[in-house]
């Protein structure tokens, strides 16, 4: 850095032809930019200004010095405005992890809407059901189903991410309408994989989780397959309501109502998070996404709600 304001210095030394100019523009003593120089010319070893006492001037070798250290000083200016900007626009590579379902469904038709915005912001988008750290696998944001996590980390609720149970009108009409939860043990299941396994069928009563899972008929961590397999009257499935929503709407499935509500887990308060690393908001194009996301996904929860519960009336 000494270096670095002694090539300042000298600089305008050259184009003012005045070491006291020089130093009336840098805000400091003549006598301390002039030794400056002299400095920056010893450690060089060669004289770049003929002083005098009435003008300052370029040596021979000087003016060569002047004129390769004027790239050196742009770029570096144009290097600090692009920080600068950097700082102020969002801009460059930001790194989303998102579980694959909703992705699919939610995350990705809205990152559309989002570049169109910031056309800067390079996306990277990684989509899978396996938990990622958001320091150790390098990613801004993270966006997960559960419940809270216990991660150093902000997470913001986006929706409820509780598991509901439909069927096809078909496979009601072939099998008959569970009355009682209980019911649900002599029913065919379609049941989603987790990272942990397929998820199981529960529900509390008189202060005992019970499990009601009937014989599955099929297993996977696709869930567009497995709705496929519900509207062809395959099974009943748990999902998700969000991952739901169309197929309700359209009545291509029935949600299954009981006096004992249904889970995948024990765990209470499940919801959708987005989760990122508080000092990383800071930085232009993350807090882009983040407001952006929350904003936007919340606003789908809503119109999601509203079809379910439309829906059920």
């Amino acid at each position: 850095m000494d270096q670095l304001r002694a090539i300042r210095y000298f600089s305008k030394v050259a184009e003012t032809g005045s070491f006291t100019k020089a130093a009336k523009a840098f805000g400091v003593p003549p006598s301390s930019l002039s030794r400056r120089v002299a400095d920056l010319e010893k450690n060089l070893g060669a004289t770049l200004l003929q002083r005098s006492t009435r003008i300052v001037k370029l040596t021979e070798v000087g003016q060569i010095y002047y004129n390769d250290v004027q790239q050196i000083l742009s770029q570096l200016k144009q290097s600090a405005e692009t920080v600068q900007s950097y700082q102020t626009t969002p801009m460059g590579r930001l790194r989303i992890s998102s579980m694959v379902g909703f992705g699919e469904k939610i995350l990705l038709p809205l990152l559309e809407e989002f570049s169109a915005l910031y056309p800067k912001i390079v996306l990277d988008v990684s989509l899978s059901d396996e938990l990622s750290t958001l320091g150790r696998d390098d990613v801004d944001i993270a966006i997960r189903g559960g419940y809270a996590p216990n991660e150093r980390v902000l997470a913001i609720r986006l929706m409820d991410n509780g598991f509901i149970p439909v069927a096809a009108p078909s496979y009601l009409e072939k099998y008959g309408m569970p009355k009682d939860v209980m019911q649900l043990v002599q029913h065919r299941g379609l049941y989603f994989k987790a990272p942990t396994g397929p998820t199981p069928w529960l529900c509390y009563i008189d202060n005992q989780w019970h499990d009601v899972s009937g014989p599955a008929v099929a297993i996977s961590n696709n869930g567009p397959w497995l709705a496929k397999k519900a509207c062809n009257g395959d099974g009943i499935l748990m999902s998700t309501r969000w991952a739901l929503a169309s197929y309700l709407e359209s009545g291509q499935l029935i949600e299954l109502k009981f006096a004992h509500k249904l889970a995948i887990t024990q765990q209470a308060d499940m919801a959708v998070y987005l989760l990122y690393q508080k000092q990383r908001y800071l930085v232009p194009k993350v807090k882009a996404a983040v407001d952006f996301l929350v904003k936007r996904i919340k606003v789908d929860s809503e119109q999601i709600n509203n079809i379910v519960e439309s829906n059920a009336n």
